[in-house]
């Protein structure tokens, strides 16, 4: 199977390219030329796989160029319990009748980033051996808080690459900043950014396109790569975990065999949900596609009215991770639904960047309102909204998930629908406890992190995660914190290029 790019539809590349190059050089985004199909019988049998097997035979069907024994390799190094608090990798919980917490972040960072970030630089070095490229890979990365710190451990001191971070100064949680400035790792950089998330997108796609940078990168023998969610190797795993939850439900005799069930993604850039999508495609029996946003309810309005339109009050939530105006996966959807036309992608994404705002078709508007739904939650309904769950059900969410949550309970009441829900629970509550002990107890704590942490797990129950309990000794190693005019100069300085 071939990938090809967003904005040309004549451009071919293996799905180790994709994976190796992260970005086009048009700046469209790799999609696979066909999207394969799993049979219920292949979905039926993942439920007797471990995850890492499961992951191997689905990759098989997204990865053609790849051996078996490269993906055995990559799922086999990533998929461990040696790097996941628990041997299935994922968890679900059972919140209240027919609705299922998909639990992706029991791995290092304790957010759901870990399930593509663990396996990334596998599928990245393996693509890299493929192609015989033997140039350092700088990978630069563009975070809201989660992504960053999952790249940075997934990345730290891997052979023939650098990591470079940029995250907005006031717009993460004190634990990811925690997280991200005290990385270890000979080759990671970690830079704050005097701006929002859209921001460090913006300025990382630019680098990513330059042309004076890319050959400055080529004299010195280097060359870019992405681990944000606009790279294929950062997406496809993403579509696994759906499947797999899929096929443990019916084993276990949660759903049957064949019935269709709705998935709630929390999601600020749309590569969360985008892969649930692909799964859908893939064949797995999916009714509704539930979008929940915070207050940057940018996607809300674009799912309900076909209008993209960014020029909107920037807000910055207690769930940072999705404080984002410019979702960036949102291309491969259009692409798909507008019949692979890149000449529409061009078009819209070009008033975007010009104006801030694009209408889509009425043919791709009939289809997103055939496969979704969306809705938002403020700060007040996302606390009032944990605290319920808190004392109902004795399950603490954390600030991202208790959105989809929410948004979930008023698509049920709007709808009616009762059809089984898996819920995408993206973060660890621990990421969050300031926040997520507000809303608990109903007031703001004026203790340090650490405190809020030990309190939480009183409250919660919940072990504290060891990775997030070290933080608190650990020396903080970046305090970089730069305009957003000195990216591609502060990129070039630190790679010894300028």
């Amino acid at each position: 199977m071939f990938y090809k790019s967003t904005r040309n539809s004549g451009l071919k590349v293996s799905s180790a390219q994709a994976i190796a190059q992260g970005i086009s050089e048009d700046g469209g985004l790799f999609v696979p030329e066909e999207i394969p199909s799993i049979t219920m019988e292949e979905i039926k049998s993942v439920g007797d796989m471990s995850y890492a097997e499961g992951a191997a035979f689905i990759f098989s069907k997204l990865l053609t160029d790849f051996t078996d024994a490269e993906l055995k390799y990559c799922t086999e190094s990533a998929y461990t319990d040696k790097k996941f608090a628990t041997a299935d990798i994922t968890e679900i919980s059972h919140l209240f009748d027919g609705t299922y917490v998909l639990e992706l972040w029991h791995g290092p960072t304790c957010a759901f980033k870990d399930m593509a970030l663990q396996i990334l630089p596998y599928l990245l070095t393996t693509s890299l051996k493929k192609l015989d490229v033997h140039k350092k890979v700088v990978i630069l990365v563009a975070t809201s808080g989660d992504t960053g710190k999952a790249a940075l451990e997934g990345f730290a001191d891997v052979e023939g690459t650098a990591i470079m971070v940029f995250y907005p100064q006031d717009g993460v949680s004190d634990m990811q900043k925690m997280q991200m400035t005290t990385q270890d790792g000979g080759n990671v950089t970690v830079c704050a950014l005097k701006g929002n998330f859209d921001d460090c997108q913006n300025g990382v796609k630019a680098i990513f396109t330059d042309d004076d940078i890319k050959k400055k990168l080529e004299e010195g023998g280097m060359m870019f790569s992405s681990a944000n969610s606009i790279n294929w190797g950062r997406l496809a795993p993403q579509i696994i975990y759906y499947i797999s939850a899929y096929s443990r439900l019916m084993k276990d005799g949660e759903i049957k065999e064949g019935e269709k069930i709705n998935i709630v993604v929390p999601t600020g850039n749309f590569g969360n949900i985008l892969a649930a999508y692909y799964a859908k495609r893939m064949g797995l029996p999916v009714n509704m596609l539930i979008c929940a946003s915070n207050a940057n309810n940018v996607l809300t309005d674009f799912i309900n009215t076909g209008i993209y339109d960014r020029n909107r009050e920037f807000i910055t939530t207690i769930s940072p991770s999705m404080d984002i105006l410019i979702s960036s996966n949102l291309e491969r959807l259009l692409y798909i639904l507008g019949g692979e036309n890149d000449e529409l992608i061009k078009e819209w994404f070009g008033e975007l960047a010009k104006s801030g705002r694009y209408e889509v078709t009425e043919n791709v508007k009939k289809q997103l309102s055939e496969n979704f739904r969306a809705g938002c939650c403020d700060d007040e309904r996302t606390k009032a909204t944990i605290k319920a769950v808190y004392d109902k059900y004795s399950y603490t969410l954390d600030t991202h998930t208790a959105v989809a949550v929410c948004v979930y309970q008023d698509y049920r009441e709007q709808t009616g629908d009762m059809t089984k829900t898996v819920i995408a629970s993206t973060a660890s509550p621990y990421k969050f406890s300031g926040s997520v002990l507000e809303a608990i107890e109903g007031q703001p704590s004026g203790d340090g992190e650490f405190v809020k942490v030990e309190r939480l797990h009183k409250a919660s129950g919940y072990d504290v995660p060891r990775s997030l309990a070290e933080l608190e000794s650990k020396e903080r190693r970046f305090t970089d914190s730069i305009e957003r005019d000195s990216m591609q100069s502060y990129v070039l300085s630190a790679l010894g290029l300028e």
